[in-house]
């Protein structure tokens, strides 16, 4: 499916013009002064298989995670088939969570992934609308119950599959019909996920503070090219940052938001980056929120640009050694200064 961008999309608008526009290179990606006990990732469908992807790989720098319409970590095993079947939509059979709990042990155990004692105290929310007919509601609690079981019970992990949306990003006031899903893959729902999230992942006492009335941030492009590992499938060019004015003085935290399918720049421009929620709220938490961007090819096959989560970019592409999992870990070095 082709999705034409309005044409206000293709001109800087208000939080500051973003490099890049004009065929200039984008900036690198500025360090900060990073908290690294405030590091989470967040995602909607195959963002959220590449959140989930994130934060068991790299879970001793990644301690919080948000799934909006995901499933559990390792699902598709490899296979095109698996991924489109029982990891989408739960046919012929649901994904067996003790299998895919004892294959991340192994490679726990192996090192390919980090240890899993690392999930202790971990805050993860995970999310899935009634009325989704894309990925099946059903797989949200197998994906709670994994992660439970990988953490030892040890994580804090909330399971919220009862309100009444489709497949899309949850937000206030923006995007398509709650009922009615469509481009930009955000719905207006009146129910503000990415609140949720932040406050899952980011409030100490687990209740969301008064967010910011608009975000009053820099959003900016940075180069994704420089930090990608050579040989890496499915990146864009460019990313987008979005940092509080607070955060370019004291300390912060850092958010990972990962787009889903067709919600990349090239497909809805920059709704998703703008209007799922985040900066208000990132305002508020003290967190820079990195949005990473895919592009669409057919060589490797991944026309809706979706992140890697069933093995496009190479058979480790949910190991430490994937190439995505590379530059998220690349990207962390650099906030922290280290890269």
């Amino acid at each position: 499916m082709t999705h034409r961008r309005p044409l206000a999309m293709a001109f800087a608008v208000m939080l500051g013009s973003l490099a890049g526009c004009s065929g200039e290179p984008a900036p690198t990606l500025a360090a900060i002064t990073l908290d690294p006990s405030r590091v989470a990732v967040a995602g909607l469908s195959s963002g959220a298989y590449m959140a989930t992807q994130v934060h068991v790989s790299l879970n001793t720098r990644v301690h919080g995670a948000a799934l909006v319409a995901g499933g559990p970590y390792g699902c598709a095993q490899g296979q095109l088939e698996t991924a489109l079947g029982p990891c989408m939509t739960a046919e012929p059979g649901p994904p067996d969570a003790a299998m895919l709990v004892a294959n991340a042990t192994r490679r726990a155990a192996a090192g390919t992934i980090d240890p899993l004692s690392a999930f202790d105290g971990d805050r993860v929310l995970v999310m899935h609308g009634t009325g989704d007919r894309v990925v099946a509601p059903p797989l949200a609690p197998i994906t709670a119950a994994v992660l439970q079981e990988l953490s030892g019970n040890e994580a804090v992990v909330t399971l919220d599959d009862q309100q009444a949306f489709g497949h899309g990003w949850p937000t206030r006031d923006a995007g398509a019909p709650c009922d009615q899903p469509a481009s930009p893959w955000l719905l207006d729902c009146g129910i503000d996920a990415a609140g949720e999230a932040m406050a899952t992942m980011f409030a100490a006492d687990g209740l969301p503070p008064k967010a910011a009335s608009i975000a009053d941030g820099t959003l900016a492009r940075f180069d994704q090219r420089e930090l990608a590992p050579e040989g890496t499938a499915g990146l864009a060019d460019t990313g987008f940052v979005y940092t509080p004015k607070a955060c370019t003085e004291g300390a912060c935290g850092v958010l990972l938001a990962f787009h889903g399918c067709q919600q990349n720049e090239e497909a809805v421009g920059e709704a998703f980056v703008r209007d799922a929620g985040f900066n208000r709220w990132a305002d508020v938490h003290r967190v820079v929120v990195v949005y990473p961007q895919t592009q669409s090819s057919y060589m490797p096959l991944n026309p809706k640009a979706c992140w890697d989560w069933w093995g496009y970019g190479g058979a480790d592409y949910d190991l430490k050694t994937g190439g995505q999992i590379r530059f998220v870990a690349a990207v962390l070095d650099r906030l922290a200064g280290t890269r």
